[in-house]
């Protein structure tokens, strides 16, 4: 849609940036006029009746053009690169690791001598754990940042994260950072100026002199760390005011409302995909917009502000993909893809969190009902985007689907929460996980579970107990629930230490900063000594079944997610199956999640009108020949399958 005075403006900014004579950046301006329409409108819908309205909308153009001005050429071809192949992202070729820097490698001089050892494994994707300014007892693991541009000095400075990012490009390796759009520290200059009694900067932030206001946002506002952190807002003796704190009170949570928090906010995200940053991960989306009366998560203007960035991210940095870190219910992370007109066009990316959670959920009880019942709004995803999946992360766990799948499978939505809970925390006799629970609501019972991936699927018990039976069985665990989050569709991201199968590191009880949040169990600090010892069976065994998993999903083009994943008849409670197909490539994953062998009628292969008579499992290397439908595919204890068609 032709708008004269939106396009004049347009024209003008790149006048005044000398852009307009300059051939080269013909696509950068059809892009611009192509979005301008859609900026314009997402921009109004939120801010048209700001009295500055003008003033900011025109900040916002430029900071778009002031962003292409600083994009280096290699990643401007780069971005035409990504643009001709269409969804990048979703190519059966990336195998991704999440990782602290320090808790990895030290910094991040010595990250780049560990890129070897990532390419032995197939990772080729690296989300780096935030490595912006935090301050040393009030970082919540980085998400409290005191500086967006300033690399904290733990891990180096500005000139190793672009040395890094320069290695990888060698490599073929992409980079994921965090942009944590909700909050600030209270260290970082906004906030100190605030607490200087400075007017302008006290809007950046919810601040208000008595607790009157702050009261009845809390009517509504659930609480996010209620044993840690209770309440959402924390008082400032400094400036006499209170202030909206949601996560922790040293993390204040910015004010959207106000449009120059947004322009300033981009100008960051710019920043950051100036950096050669290929996904950008939003943290905490949910909370970005505040309305009192509401839970103040998930609103539509949130939904309006990602599309927003969305937009103009297109036109500066389009090879850019976002991802919307939205741990919850299964129908509002499907919201955060966009809907209606922007349907694939909010984030590329949303977390697998509820078939993550469901994972965990079948490892316990054996039976995939639950699992399956949540597969029909899963499929829901729009064409075109994506997921990140996952079996362990640096958060916890959160059991977020809905009551509604629960009873889907016959159990009673408490109870079954319930037991989960004590059988990961391991207070349930018999069982073999070795975790705890995180945040606690002591109204409610509420909690999430935390642990890593080996020591909730048994391998800390089994190795206290000098068990090699059981520890084969916790092995074969790991395998299987990488197996599922590798082939399910997605970018597969490993978070580090699982490829080496570390159990819980219990050090961060000795560490005043952390000993607080029993999440650091699961984020251990990796011993390299300990890699290179003879006696480390069980680490190399795990990471050369983890680089084999990761060499099969390479080789198979139907894993690419081109929306292809159609879910088998579940003829047995205990196995879950699905296809992925493209034009020359049939693909059945089973997964076991029970103790026990798993019986599978041949029926399952073939009613969905295949006619198969041979099949190449390319995890155990055997060609199967497909039976009679009274017979049965039999799958062993915790045992899945990669089967492709060749007959």
């Amino acid at each position: 849609m032709y708008q004269h005075h939106l396009h004049q403006k347009i024209k003008r900014a790149l006048e005044k940036n000398a852009l307009h004579a300059n051939p080269a950046n013909v696509n950068f301006y059809t892009r611009f006029v192509a979005n301008a329409a859609a900026i314009e409108s997402l921009f109004s819908s939120i801010y048209q009746h700001h009295p500055a309205y003008d003033l900011y909308f025109n900040q916002l153009v430029e900071t778009i053009v002031d962003a292409h001005q600083k994009r280096r050429p290699a990643l401007q071809q780069l971005d035409e690169k990504k643009l001709e192949q269409e969804g990048w992202y979703l190519s059966n070729q990336i195998a991704g690791m999440s990782l602290y820097v320090d808790r990895f490698a030290g910094n991040l001089k010595g990250m780049s001598s560990k890129l070897e050892y990532l390419n032995k494994l197939g990772v080729n994707f690296l989300h780096l754990m935030p490595v912006f300014e935090s301050p040393a007892g009030e970082s919540d693991g980085g998400y409290a940042v005191s500086d967006f541009r300033k690399v904290d000095a733990r891990f180096g400075n500005l000139g190793d994260l672009q040395k890094l990012k320069l290695a990888m490009e060698e490599k073929e390796m992409y980079l994921m950072l965090d942009i944590v759009l909700n909050h600030t520290s209270h260290h970082h200059e906004w906030a100190r100026k605030a607490k200087e009694g400075d007017k302008a900067f006290q809007q950046y932030y919810y601040m208000y002199p008595t607790r009157e206001i702050p009261d009845q946002f809390d009517a509504s506002m659930p609480e996010i760390f209620p044993e840690s952190s209770p309440g959402n807002f924390t008082y400032v003796k400094a400036c006499n005011q209170w202030v909206m704190s949601v996560f922790h009170s040293y993390q204040w949570d910015l004010n959207y409302t106000n449009p120059a928090v947004f322009v300033a906010m981009l100008d960051t995200l710019f920043f950051y995909a100036n950096l050669g940053v290929d996904i950008l991960r939003i943290d905490a989306p949910a909370f970005i917009w505040k309305q009192l009366g509401t839970t103040c998560q998930n609103l539509p203007q949130a939904h309006t502000l990602l599309r927003l960035l969305k937009q103009c991210l297109q036109v500066a940095a389009p090879g850019v993909a976002l991802l919307g870190e939205a741990i919850v219910a299964p129908r509002e992370i499907m919201k955060y893809f966009g809907e209606g007109l922007y349907a694939g066009r909010e984030c590329d990316f949303a977390y697998h969190a509820t078939q993550m959670a469901l994972q965990w959920d079948a490892l316990a009880t054996g039976d995939t009902r639950i699992m399956l019942a949540a597969q029909p709004l899963l499929l829901q995803k729009p064409k075109g985007a994506s997921w990140i999946t996952y079996t362990r992360c640096h958060d916890d766990i959160g059991l977020g689907y809905d009551d509604s799948m629960i009873a889907a499978a016959g159990f009673n939505s408490y109870e079954h929460r319930k037991f989960l809970k004590k059988y990961y925390a391991g207070s349930l006799p018999g069982s073999p996980a070795t975790g705890a629970l995180f945040s606690v609501n002591p109204k409610t019972q509420d909690a999430r579970i935390s642990g890593s991936l080996a020591s909730l699927c048994g391998l800390e018990k089994a190795s206290k107990k000098g068990s090699q039976a059981e520890r084969a069985i916790a092995i074969q665990k790991i395998l299987l629930m990488q197996a599922q989050s590798f082939f399910i569709g997605g970018i597969p991201v490993l978070f580090y230490g699982d490829e080496q199968g570390y159990t819980n590191d219990y050090s961060y009880l000795s560490d005043p900063g952390k000993s607080y949040d029993n999440r650091w169990m699961h984020r251990p600090v990796i011993d390299w000594q300990k890699w290179e010892a003879d006696d480390n069976a069980d680490g190399k065994s795990i990471f050369t079944a983890t680089q084999r998993l990761i060499q099969i999903r390479k080789k198979l083009s139907a894993i690419a997610d081109t929306g292809n994943l159609s879910w088998l008849t579940p003829h047995n409670i205990h196995v879950a199956g699905f296809i992925r197909e493209n034009t020359h490539q049939q693909v059945y994953c089973l997964f076991n999640f029970s103790p026990q062998s798993a019986y599978l009628t041949w029926y399952a292969f073939k009613e969905k009108g295949k006619s198969i008579t041979r099949l190449y499992d390319h995890w155990t290397e055997q060609t199967i020949a497909v039976g009679s439908d009274h017979d049965y595919f039999i799958l062993q204890p915790y045992g899945f399958h990669i089967l492709e068609v060749t007959g």
